[in-house]
C-alpha cells in the first residue's frame, strides 16, 4: 500500500448507492448434497511492517488470540526499498532496530505459529544504484531455510505495476522487464537450490498499461499476488463497503480466474496479498463496525468463489492516524473516533503521533480483528463451502454456509442499521440437533464511545427440530453452527 493507489477499474465503475433501512424475516436452506470450494485457515491473515517493534508485550497474543494464522512481511511498499541484512531502507526510511527478519521470525512467527509470506526488493540493489538482486532475494531464502523460518511464499515485489513503487530497472513498472527478470532471474534462481520455495508475481486484472496479460504469459510463478481496496479516501460509503465492496472483490477475484486461465495456468493459487477498505489516508471507517462487517463479508467470499488460499489484512499494527493527517471523518460515517488507521489492533494507542486515540493496551482487538475471530470458527482446514438459499430476506441479509465437523455452519449478515431481522435455518438432510450462535454487532462496538472495545457474545440455542430460529440484531454478522 502507497499513496498514489489506484482502484481497479471494475471496483471503480461500481456506482455508490445507499440502502433503505429494512426489517424482515425468512428462511435460509443449507443445501448439503453438493459440496463447494475447500476453506482454507489462511485466509485468517494480517501484514506486518518493518517499522513496528516486533518485541513488545501482547503482539503474539492478540494474534493468537483472534486466531490468526498468516502473516505478510516486510511491509507493502517498503519491501521494494528494503535489505534484510543491513535492516535498512535505501531511501532512508525507518526501520525499527528490533524489526529484523530473525528477530521478527523468532519473536512473532514461531511463537504465534503463523506461516509466513515474504515480499522479496524487487525495486533496488544493495548499493541504491540500481535494480533489485536476485542474489539478494536467494540469500534470503538460504538464510530462511537455514534457521527453519515458516515461510512458504516468496513474492518478487509489491505493487511493481504502479508509479508509487520504487524501481530502478531501465524501464521501471513495466511489465516485460518484470516478467523477464523473475523468468531469467528470481525464480530459476531460487527454485534451482529451494524446489519447495513458492515464488509468486504481482498481478491486478485491468491495470493499464496492460500489466497482466504480459506477466501471467512471460514470468514463471506458483502463485499469484493480488491486492484489493474497495475505496479511495474522502469518498468512503459505509452504504457501499456494507452493499457492494465484497461483490467488487469477488468479480475482480473471477476476472483473475480468466486471466489464468487464458495464460494456461488456470489453478494456480491467488494470494490476496493486501485487503481493506480504503487506498491510503485511513480515517474513522477503518475503526468502525462497517469496516468489520466488510471484512467479516469479504473473508465470507473469498471462501465461496475459491481459489484463493491465503489473505492477509492491512495492516495488524503500526498504523494509527488522527484528522489532521488528511483521512476521512465525516459524520456521513458511522462511528465517532476522532482516530483511525489500518492497524486492527491497538498499537498501545496513543502511539505513532495518534494523538487523538484512547490510551488503549497494545493489542486490544479492534473491530476488524474482532471479525477475523468470528470467521476463524468456520475457517478449519478440509472443510467445504455449501450452496445455500435465501428466501422472503430483505436486500439487507446475506448468508454463506459451510460443513462444519460432522455437523454445518452459516455466516449470517444484518446490513440494516437499526432493524433487527429474523430467520429460520434448515439444513437438507438434517432434521434435529443442536445449534450455537457467535455474534459481533453494532452494539458491541458502540460501547467503544466509552473506549469499551467489547467482543464476541456466543449464545446457545439448544436443541432443535426442523428449523434453527435465528434472530440476528443491526448490523451484524454471526456465525451459527449446527451439529446433529
Amino acid at each position: 500500500m502507497r499513496a498514489g493507489w489506484q482502484l481497479s477499474p471494475l471496483a471503480a465503475s461500481i456506482m455508490f448507492c445507499a440502502t433503505p433501512a429494512l426489517a424482515g424475516t425468512g428462511t435460509v436452506t443449507i443445501e448439503t448434497a453438493t459440496p463447494g470450494a475447500v476453506i482454507s485457515p489462511y485466509l485468517r491473515g494480517v501484514n506486518m511492517a518493518n517499522w513496528f517493534d516486533p518485541t513488545q508485550a501482547g503482539i503474539v497474543s492478540a494474534l493468537t488470540g483472534a486466531a490468526v494464522r498468516a502473516v505478510r512481511w516486510p511491509g507493502g511498499s517498503a519491501s521494494d526499498l528494503f535489505h534484510w541484512q543491513s535492516n535498512t531502507e535505501c531511501d532512508g526510511g525507518y526501520v525499527d532496530a528490533n524489526a529484523t527478519f530473525d528477530t521478527f521470525i523468532a519473536k512473532v512467527a514461531v511463537p504465534a505459529k503463523l506461516n509466513v509470506a515474504v515480499t522479496l526488493n524487487y525495486g533496488t540493489n544493495i548499493a541504491c544504484t540500481g535494480p533489485g538482486d536476485p542474489n539478494e532475494a536467494l540469500a534470503w531464502v538460504d538464510h530462511s531455510v537455514a534457521i527453519k523460518a515458516p515461510v512458504t511464499y516468496w513474492t518478487v515485489g509489491n505493487e511493481v505495476y504502479g508509479s508509487w513503487e520504487t524501481d530502478l530497472h531501465t524501464k521501471p513498472n513495466d511489465a516485460t522487464t518484470y516478467a523477464q527478470a523473475v523468468a531469467t532471474g528470481y525464480y530459476p534462481l531460487i527454485k534451482k537450490k529451494h524446489p519447495n520455495a513458492q515464488v509468486g508475481v504481482v498481478v491486478y486484472p485491468g491495470w493499464s498499461p496492460a500489466w497482466d496479460p504480459i506477466v501471467l504469459a512471460q514470468a514463471k510463478y506458483d502463485f499469484v499476488e493480488l491486492h484489493f481496496y474497495a475505496q479511495e479516501p474522502g469518498s468512503e460509503s459505509d452504504a457501499y463497503l456494507l452493499q457492494q465492496a465484497p461483490q467488487a472483490l469477488t468479480a475482480l477475484v473471477k476476472q483473475l480466474k480468466t486471466e489464468l486461465a487464458t495464460a494456461g495456468h488456470p489453478d494456480t493459487p491467488i494470494y490476496l496479498g493486501e485487503v481493506g477498505s480504503v487506498s491510503y489516508n485511513p480515517g474513522k471507517q477503518t475503526t468502525s463496525i462497517t469496516q468489520a462487517l466488510y471484512a467479516g463479508m469479504a473473508l465470507s467470499e473469498l471462501m465461496q468463489v475459491g481459489g484463493v488460499d491465503r489473505a492477509t489484512w492491512w495492516i495488524g499494527f503500526g498504523g494509527c492516524s488522527d484528522a489532521s493527517d488528511g483521512g476521512n471523518f465525516s459524520s456521513s460515517l458511522y462511528g465517532w473516533q476522532a482516530f483511525g488507521g489500518y492497524m486492527i489492533f491497538s498499537d498501545g494507542l496513543p502511539e505513532y503521533g495518534c494523538s487523538n486515540a484512547p490510551a488503549l493496551k497494545l493489542g486490544t482487538p479492534l473491530p476488524t480483528a474482532r471479525a477475523l475471530t468470528l470467521i476463524s470458527k468456520v475457517t478449519t482446514l478440509g472443510q467445504h463451502m455449501l450452496p445455500v438459499k435465501l428466501a422472503g430476506t430483505p436486500s439487507t441479509l446475506r448468508a454463506y454456509a459451510m460443513t462444519y465437523g460432522t455437523g454445518y455452519a452459516a455466516v449470517l449478515f444484518n446490513l440494516d442499521e437499526t432493524a433487527a431481522a429474523n430467520l429460520t435455518v434448515s439444513v437438507s438432510g438434517l432434521a434435529a440437533g443442536t445449534a450455537v450462535t457467535t455474534r459481533y454487532d453494532k452494539a458491541a462496538y458502540d460501547k467503544s464511545r466509552s473506549d469499551v472495545w467489547a467482543g464476541l457474545t456466543v449464545k446457545s440455542l439448544g436443541a432443535w427440530t426442523g428449523t434453527v430460529p435465528v434472530s440476528l440484531t443491526p448490523w451484524s454478522m454471526t456465525v451459527l453452527t449446527i451439529l446433529p
